[in-house]
């Protein structure tokens, strides 16, 4: 008797005739319908930063030319871009895989913290090793570290039934706090004027991308996932569950998914692709462990997820954008007298819209299927 095969190999071997380019293609398509909400949102909140930057007695016009002049046209804007989109980039794709299960990771900051500390022990332990081996070494100490964190709020909400939203937010306290002790503490550099660790080992730094730039090579990394979750989403088994789990779990228990299974597996890889957010900044950027090190990358990532509409090639675009204008926003400043808190009223604004947009949509679906039902009662 042959094995039975689970819901999602069932439904692959049911459809042999999806190829891979007509399941890229459908999602492609999919992914540009969803699409124009969160456009919408980025012109509107761009458009009340502008309102905001008139009352202030600013040009807009000359802002945000400033802005997106510095970000994308010059040498060391753009790689300065480069360099602040690569922890958005993988923090966000940590939070998106949470959020396609239905789960909503708030505590990617944390996980942030707790990579670096996994990836800068790995990189001052072992010194002398080829770099081939060490900085991989270095990157899975950082994907660990953030995933066994991630692991314990899916665990708290599979076992104990905490809502995750409120353990993974407040993980990011204690991960901050235990990263204060440590570069206050034992891992402390000597002599050190400030708290910060010893550098890591040159063969576990990311290389540079851009000569007497802070571009590195983790920017590639959060690319190379990015491609791999569109692919795992179309095409596996593993998509399959998660997408199932994230949209109905009821059904997929029905359908023999175990959800308890998939929540705890999405919340540790969540964990981990947030914790090789942290492990970029050490490895790549600062080459150390600091206080502090991170200006609110994890708490960014959730916006960039929710306006990428659960689609991971947006979320690269989109976390290019929150860079550049992370980027750019010291020299508009300086150049049009417009301050930094703009940036982030505007990135307020933008997740502010896409709830909107977000529970628009929900309305206008439950309404739809409400009308539906009265419909085919009435026959």
């Amino acid at each position: 008797m042959s094995p039975p095969v689970n819901p999602p190999e069932r439904k692959l071997q049911q459809n042999p005739s999806r190829s891979l380019t007509y399941r890229l293609m459908h999602q492609s398509k999919t992914a540009l319908r969803a699409a124009y909400p969160p456009m919408l949102a980025v012109l509107a909140a761009l458009l009340v930063g502008a309102m905001l930057m008139l009352v202030a007695g600013a040009s807009p016009i000359a802002a945000y030319s400033a802005l997106f002049r510095q970000a994308l046209t010059t040498y060391f804007g753009f790689a300065d871009t480069l360099a602040k989109t690569t922890p958005l980039l993988l923090a966000s794709l940590g939070v998106l895989v949470a959020l396609r299960a239905g789960q909503f990771n708030l505590g990617a900051e944390g996980q942030l913290y707790m990579g670096g500390l996994g990836s800068l022990l790995v990189g001052l332990a072992l010194p002398g090793w080829p770099v081939w081996i060490h900085l991989p070494l270095a990157l899975l100490g950082g994907f660990g570290f953030g995933a066994a964190w991630g692991a314990i709020a899916g665990y708290l909400k599979v076992a104990r039934g905490l809502n995750e939203v409120l353990t993974t937010l407040l993980l990011n306290y204690v991960a901050q706090y235990l990263i204060s002790y440590f570069v206050n503490g034992p891992l402390k550099a000597e002599n050190a004027p400030s708290p910060f660790s010893e550098l890591v080992a040159v063969s576990a730094r990311l290389p540079t991308i851009l000569p007497k730039t802070q571009a590195h090579a983790g920017i590639f990394l959060g690319l190379a996932i990015a491609i791999l979750l569109t692919v795992a989403f179309a095409i596996t088994p593993w998509g399959y569950r998660v997408d199932a789990v994230g949209q109905n779990p009821i059904a997929a228990r029905y359908a023999g998914i175990s959800t308890n299974r998939t929540i705890l597996s999405v919340m540790a890889i969540s964990g981990g692709l947030a914790g090789l957010a942290g492990s970029s900044e050490v490895l790549g950027l600062k080459r150390r462990l600091f206080e502090n090190f991170s200006p609110g990358y994890g708490f960014d990532a959730l916006a960039i997820a929710l306006l990428s509409r659960g689609n991971p090639a947006a979320v690269i675009l989109t976390s290019f954008f929150f860079g550049a204008i992370r980027s750019g926003a010291s020299v508009m400043q300086r150049n049009a007298s417009v301050p930094v808190s703009i940036i982030y009223a505007i990135q307020g604004l933008i997740v502010l819209f896409v709830a909107i947009s977000l529970t628009l949509d929900t309305q206008s679906r439950v309404s739809l299927f409400s009308a539906k039902s009265t419909k085919e009662q009435q026959t």
